[in-house]
């Protein structure tokens, strides 16, 4: 991708952002310590995951800047421990830091020198990827976790092009997982109507369905509604969402 598609999807990101902050803004107290679509987690956990995730991200372009290697997160129980540390904080608090943080995650981006984007830093889950590409799993989490929040935006919200990008790089990469990862879908087609998309995973049974439709299931955060497959049945369960990154 180049700088000005990738100035493009920091707008993207920072729109959704913001429709992110207005949804917060609209929750009570009450609210905001219920449940979330997450197990376990209230939409405070939520709210909390998403301004540690840009700062998480901040820490792998920082990375990239200096050359001096910085993980994602100092460790998986740090990571727990300032989420159940956060989620509990008032309203006007939990919007604060999700908007702090995802100004500093944007400074830090447009800031990036050019040489530095393809330097190569590891995600907490091991995936070795260019600095680039960390605004992209941004706009996954931004989006995805709105939904999450469990508080009137879903999939059919979702941004066109975030769609038309989620849902191509989501199909390459399901289709690169080996068989026998693939949850329930070895031996499946999976088409998007709108768009033509496919990934052949067999000649078995053809899923069929808009492109929001199929990233919804496929991501966990819908059961499926919208598909139709032929021969009729149930769907298969995908695995679980994201899968590693085939290509950048």
């Amino acid at each position: 991708m180049g700088a000005d598609e990738r100035r493009r999807v920091l707008e993207q990101v920072e729109a959704g952002t913001e429709r992110v902050l207005a949804t917060l803004g609209k929750l009570s107290e009450q609210e905001l310590r219920g449940p979330s679509a997450l197990p376990g987690w209230t939409r405070g956990h939520v709210a909390t995951h998403i301004a540690r995730n840009a700062d998480s991200l901040w820490n792998l372009l920082e990375w990239a800047r200096t050359g001096v290697e910085i993980p994602q997160y100092p460790s998986v129980e740090a990571r727990n421990a300032d989420l159940e540390a956060g989620a509990g904080r008032g309203g006007s608090e939990l919007v604060e830091d999700v908007r702090a943080s995802a100004a500093r995650f944007s400074e830090q981006f447009r800031a990036l020198p050019p040489e530095a984007a393809d330097v190569q830093v590891r995600a907490m889950l091991g995936w070795e990827q260019p600095a680039w590409y960390v605004l992209y799993r941004r706009w996954h989490e931004v989006e995805v976790h709105h939904v999450d929040l469990a508080a009137g935006y879903g999939p059919a919200d979702w941004p066109d092009p975030y769609v038309r990008w989620a849902l191509g790089g989501t199909l390459r990469d399901l289709a690169a997982l080996p068989v026998g990862s693939r949850g329930e879908l070895d031996g499946h087609r999976l088409v998007a109507t709108e768009s033509g998309d496919e990934t052949r995973l067999g000649d078995g049974p053809r899923i069929t369905g808009s492109g929001r439709a199929l990233l919804g299931w496929l991501s966990g955060r819908t059961s499926g509604a919208g598909l139709a497959m032929r021969p009729d049945g149930a769907l298969p369960a995908p695995p679980a969402w994201p899968f590693p990154p085939s290509t950048f």
